[in-house]
């Protein structure tokens, strides 16, 4: 495979828009699955309760507890633990930025998520360990919420238009290539007759080259997120290159 080409059409901290040209579909499924199973993030794994006299079970709040997303620093190594406690009394709603780390650098990701209402007289005290996993392993692990591709679309423009042919809108989405340059389908409302007007206009695939939309939850930013998984890739294939070596 050539080497390929990344353009980033917009990116925040947590979300992310991005072309990458040169690659095969099955290389650009590979990303997607990567992003979503193969990047490790730290979530909460075991909830050791001291007193909880809410009306909610313990195993439905560990639950809740463990789908907090946790910032997820790149020195974290799997075989450690990381200590979150939790100490709220009613009447009070407790959150996920209520959580209390051990390590300043793994904290709850997002500090809004509620996690439970405590009337007066209610009190919920606990312990909790993080510890390091993979989406693969489990959906708490999975450091992607919104991952997925399609081929970038390239406009051709035909003929002059029939003078009396039906209008029919031409919805089109996202990113599309027109005369070598990328352009929003918002930016002409969607609708290619808006775009070159009076005349044919159609889209075709662009080969080999794929428009990605990335959303991480907050465990690291999106960026970090990509480039790890584009690295499980290639130590994979590392792997399966000296196993298969005579």
């Amino acid at each position: 495979m050539s080497e390929f080409d990344v353009e980033v059409i917009e990116r925040s901290e947590n979300e992310a828009d991005f072309l990458v040209r040169n690659i095969t579909p099955a290389f650009a499924n590979g990303i997607r699955r990567a992003i979503l199973a193969d990047v490790p993030t730290a979530s909460i794994d075991d909830v050791r309760f001291v007193e909880n006299s809410s009306v909610m079970f313990d195993e439905v709040l560990a639950l809740r507890l463990g789908l907090v997303p946790l910032t997820t620093p790149g020195d974290l190594r799997g075989e450690e633990e990381i200590t979150l406690s939790l100490d709220v009394e009613g009447p009070n709603t407790a959150y996920s930025g209520d959580l209390v780390s051990s390590d300043p650098n793994v904290e709850p990701a997002v500090e809004g998520i509620p996690l439970i209402e405590l009337n007066d007289g209610q009190r919920v005290e606990l312990e909790a360990d993080a510890v390091l996993g993979r989406g693969r392993d489990h959906a708490k692990h999975q450091g992607g919420v919104a991952v997925g591709y399609r081929h970038l679309k390239r406009v051709v423009v035909g003929d002059d238009a029939p003078p009396y042919e039906d209008d029919e809108p031409q919805i089109v989405r996202g990113v599309l290539e027109d005369d070598g340059e990328l352009i929003e389908a918002e930016s002409f409302d969607n609708d290619l007759r808006n775009l070159h007007e009076g005349k044919e206009v159609s889209v075709e695939d662009v080969e080999g080259a794929f428009v990605f939309h990335v959303e991480s939850d907050g465990s690291m930013p999106v960026d970090e997120l990509v480039l790890a998984a584009v690295g499980s890739l290639y130590a994979r294939a590392d792997e399966l290159e000296e196993a298969v070596a005579l």
